[in-house]
């Protein structure tokens, strides 16, 4: 662990164009559950939600057909909004200003590389802390969903308010998709962290990356080809790699 842990510093430091990939991983440290592994949300047998699929629940279709379902099971699985960051949010917030970390690419919803202070982030999947009138398009602070009085939040206009995260059969967010390729693309060192590399098609977006280090900082083996002179693999969690890192 020593060995890896002085060859990531040596990678971070030598680097300058270096990008963030991370999944639910990066999270789970500050108490937000994923969603496939035995204590995530897809495996927390809720008698109220228990008929429907697990994917259902976070979709489109849900969302049109049974909103009042859609709306109940969003304000007591995804409310991110008293979690704090961790060692892993905090570190490359501190990346960012040093002037080494370019871009932060996430597939999490919950706002908290913000929170610790990244600025450049890219949210592929959408985000929780904002919401918006699927009618007029106006825009609602990250409380508005959590805290109305109505089982499906409404607009002034008549519209449903709902978050804006994609959810399953949407398309990803294009701005963000393109912002997150380019970033890959140019990086000098990309860092995939807490993932599995599983959720398509935003994995696929680590093969537009053409730089000098690849590193995986991850619990579970990925297979994945890596160089052994200039890339890296760590299975450890992320918080506790970072933390190392620092000092």
């Amino acid at each position: 662990m020593d060995e890896k842990i002085k060859k990531l510093r040596d990678f971070i430091e030598e680097s300058e164009n270096i990008v963030f990939f991370g999944g639910a991983g990066v999270s789970t440290e500050s108490g937000v559950p994923d969603f496939r592994s035995k204590d995530g949300l897809y495996n927390q047998h809720d008698v109220q939600f228990e008929k429907y699929r697990p994917e259902y629940l976070l979709s489109h279709s849900c969302l049109v057909d049974h909103p009042e379902v859609f709306f109940e099971f969003y304000r007591q699985k995804m409310d991110a909004r008293n979690v704090k960051p961790n060692a892993a949010h905090y570190f490359l917030a501190e990346l960012e200003k040093r002037g080494k970390l370019t871009a932060v690419v996430t597939q999490n919803i919950d706002g908290l590389h913000q929170k610790a202070g990244s600025k450049n982030v890219y949210e592929i999947h959408g985000t929780t802390t904002r919401n918006y009138c699927a009618k007029c398009g106006k825009m609602y602070p990250a409380d508005y969903i959590f805290e109305s009085k109505e089982r499906i939040p409404h607009c002034a206009c008549g519209g449903i308010v709902r978050c804006d995260v994609t959810l399953y059969e949407e398309q990803l967010p294009a701005d963000a998709v393109t912002k997150a390729i380019n970033a890959i693309s140019s990086a000098d060192m990309l860092i995939i962290g807490g993932t599995s590399l599983s959720v398509y098609p935003a994995a696929s977006y680590v093969g537009y990356f053409r730089g000098s280090h690849l590193v995986i900082i991850n619990k579970e083996h990925l297979v994945y080809k890596l160089d052994p002179v200039n890339d890296l693999e760590i299975n450890q969690p992320i918080g506790k790699v970072f933390s190392e890192i620092s000092e």
